[in-house]
């Protein structure tokens, strides 16, 4: 389940998106102010950041370059901001898309699962909770910090991380690990 950072002052904005989010079986933290995203930032991990820019204790825009030097968090700015110099701005910090009040809920549902589809592939990796593995690598991440595993525990652990929601029996582990080891040994 990918976990979303919403920040917004908005009351009534913040539970519409909040029921969208919930309907389309996101996870996520609200801030509603800056200070509040720094810290969750902080604490924990997210997939991608909603961010609108007019905040009542800083910008949106700092907010979006303190993410993007300090993590990998794709962000999207979803703002009533429309000046041509926002949006040029908010892309030039890195924004990965720039969104205008009002929006439609299936476009912003859309945008959101097109980044977050993007930085997946950009990323090649599979990504569970605070658990990262790097296919390219072959390394695994708990919260930043590497976890040696041997060839084997990787094996495994890049099978059940495919097959999340889903029964995996011993048999089909050892089938995969198999065909993985196959598919290496053909390279």
């Amino acid at each position: 389940m990918n976990k979303i950072l919403l920040v917004e002052d908005n009351q009534s904005i913040l539970l519409g998106l909040s029921y969208l989010l919930k309907e389309e079986q996101f996870e996520y933290r609200i801030a509603k102010t800056k200070i509040e995203a720094l810290r969750l930032i902080d604490l924990e991990q997210f997939d991608l950041a909603l961010l609108d820019i007019a905040l009542p204790d800083g910008s949106g825009f700092e907010l979006c370059k303190y993410i993007k030097t300090k993590t990998e968090i794709p962000v999207i700015f979803l703002t009533a901001k429309d000046d041509e110099k926002d949006v040029v701005q908010g892309f030039d910090l890195g924004a990965d898309d720039y969104i205008i009040k009002p929006f439609r809920n299936r476009e912003l549902i859309s945008r959101i699962n097109n980044v977050l589809r993007r930085n997946n592939k950009q990323n090649n990796g599979l990504i569970c909770g605070d658990i990262r593995i790097d296919t390219n690598s072959g390394k695994v991440f708990k919260e930043n910090e590497e976890i040696v595993l041997t060839k084997l525990e990787y094996k495994i652990l890049v099978n059940l991380f495919s097959n999340i929601g889903k029964l995996v029996t011993r048999e089909k582990i050892l089938n995969d690990i198999w065909d993985i080891a196959r598919k290496l040994c053909r390279r």
